[in-house]
């Protein structure tokens, strides 16, 4: 067995525990603290760490695999996972050597569940310089995994410079109060909530010395977290999908007299013709998106600003893609299943609940303005 089908085993392994429990958990909301322990136990946060650290020496591809995966079934959990790879691999790109070497590291030798203060849209947070550093107040809200957490990547406003400070900090610093509050109609285990920083003590060793600025490969950070959700979006629809056809087999009853079965329906038939159809435009899209990546991964030295444009007009065409196709799916799956899968316990509601709640962040009216301004001007 290669290690990326171990890694593929291990994650269709996890799922399969994650789905006996994700109807539930997703109504009751809060931590997922014993599921983020199996993630942990199971070596996967090390994924995309190279081995010399320690790591297992995985890409981009092998980690978007395992976040599909599990967003078939849970895909709170998947976002938490995803967003764990976004923060551990900032050192990497707007750090120094040695911030990536330490961190890359440290996690691997600790097994590091990595959490989010970073939405640099929020501007409530504040950082001051002192004789030994900095100093954190304010808040943060839509802190993505940030209970149960080991490290915090963290954004916030110094005065005199004009993009934010980045640090890393433990997620136990005094100071720091992780407050989970989230309490949203989707993604209910996501522990996106608030955290507030009091008088919270940053060390110059701790603050990412380069930037988000410093080259075209430290830039790629401000794509890499619109490609997690893409293959959660993704993943959410297949997910969805896959519930519906067992349903629509096994209990949707027939419309008509003369149909022993549901599945002679030609309406239900046609749609999910016009699913499959959907899920594999999508995949095409997605996977344009994530080879351009990974081949400027591996290839930092040489990107140009062309291949980051290119680069964002994939990325932004997928994001567009795998939202529209998800909630087109996600609602439609109902007409297909018939009145009875509305029940509660089935839970089916949870994975439109879950693609809305992600994909009204940075809505895509957004991005098919921008990439229709390109177009008509001919930037």
């Amino acid at each position: 067995m290669t290690a990326v089908a171990h890694f593929e085993e291990i994650a269709l392994q996890l799922a399969a525990q994650f789905a006996k429990t994700a109807v539930k958990r997703d109504k009751d909301g809060g931590n997922a603290k014993h599921e983020r322990d199996l993630i942990r136990e199971s070596g996967l946060l090390k994924l995309i760490i190279p081995t010399e650290y320690g790591g297992l020496g995985g890409n981009w591809h092998d980690v978007f695999n395992v976040i599909r995966t599990f967003a078939r079934v849970d895909s709170s959990l998947a976002h938490v996972f995803g967003y764990h790879f976004i923060n551990l691999v900032t050192p990497h790109l707007c750090g120094t050597t040695q911030q990536k070497d330490h961190y890359y590291r440290e996690t691997a030798k600790h097994n590091y569940f990595w959490g989010n203060a970073f939405n640099p849209v929020d501007i409530k947070l504040k950082a001051e310089r002192t004789p030994t550093g900095y100093v954190l107040n304010g808040i943060k809200t839509f802190c993505s995994g940030s209970v149960d957490s080991d490290i915090l990547l963290v954004s916030a406003l110094l005065d005199g410079q004009n993009e934010p400070l980045l640090a890393v900090i433990p997620s136990n610093r005094i100071g720091v109060e992780i407050n989970g509050d989230w309490d949203n109609m989707g993604q209910r285990q996501t522990d996106s909530g608030s955290i507030q920083f009091q008088q919270v003590e940053v060390l110059p060793s701790e603050v990412l010395q380069r930037g988000f600025y410093a080259s075209e490969f430290s830039q790629l950070r401000l794509n890499i977290a619109t490609f997690v959700l893409n293959h959660v979006y993704l993943g959410i629809a297949e997910g969805a999908l896959k519930s519906a056809l067992s349903y629509t087999r096994e209990q949707t009853r027939p419309r008509s007299m003369t149909q022993t079965s549901a599945i002679e329906d030609p309406i239900i038939q046609h749609h999910y013709g016009q699913f499959f159809v959907q899920i594999e435009a999508a995949n095409l899209v997605v996977k344009k998106a994530d080879q351009l990546l990974q081949q400027l991964w591996d290839h930092p030295e040489t990107i140009t600003a062309n291949d980051r444009s290119e680069l964002d007009n994939a990325l932004q065409t997928a994001k567009i893609f795998t939202t529209q196709v998800g909630l087109d799916i996600t609602s439609k799956i109902f007409e297909v299943m018939g009145s009875r899968s509305t029940a509660s316990h089935y839970g089916f509601d949870r994975y439109w609940r879950n693609l809305r709640t992600m994909t009204l962040h940075v809505p895509v009216d957004t991005s098919l303005q921008a990439l229709g301004k390109k177009f008509l001007l001919g930037e």
